[in-house]
C-alpha cells in the first residue's frame, strides 16, 4: 500500500509532497496519523492524503490523478509530484 500526502494549491492543482509504503494490513488510524504528521503546518488547511492498494509510487500517483484531478477540458488542474519532480496532466 502506498500513502501519498500533499495539498491543493491556489490553482486547484494537487501537489504530492510525500510517498510512503506500508503493509496492506496497516490500519486506517495509523495511516491517518502518518498523513497528518507528513503535512507541513502551512499546508494542513488544504492538506490531502490517500492510500492506494498498489505496488509502487508511480501507480499510486496515476490513480490519484485519475480519481481526484483529471477533468475534461483545457483548463484541467494538474497533479504535481514533488517526490519525483514530474507533472501528471494526462
Amino acid at each position: 500500500m502506498i500513502l501519498l500526502t500533499g495539498y491543493w494549491d491556489k490553482d486547484a492543482n494537487l501537489v504530492i509532497e510525500s510517498s510512503q509504503e506500508f503493509p496492506d494490513s496497516t490500519s486506517k488510524t495509523e495511516l491517518e496519523a502518518q498523513a497528518y504528521r507528513e503535512l507541513s503546518d502551512e499546508h494542513k488547511q488544504n492538506g490531502w492524503a490517500c492510500s492506494f492498494l498498489v505496488d509502487g509510487h508511480t501507480r499510486a500517483v496515476q490513480e490519484a490523478y485519475e480519481t481526484y484531478v483529471k477533468e475534461v477540458g483545457n483548463n484541467s488542474p494538474t497533479l504535481i509530484d514533488n517526490v519525483w519532480g514530474v507533472l501528471v496532466d494526462d
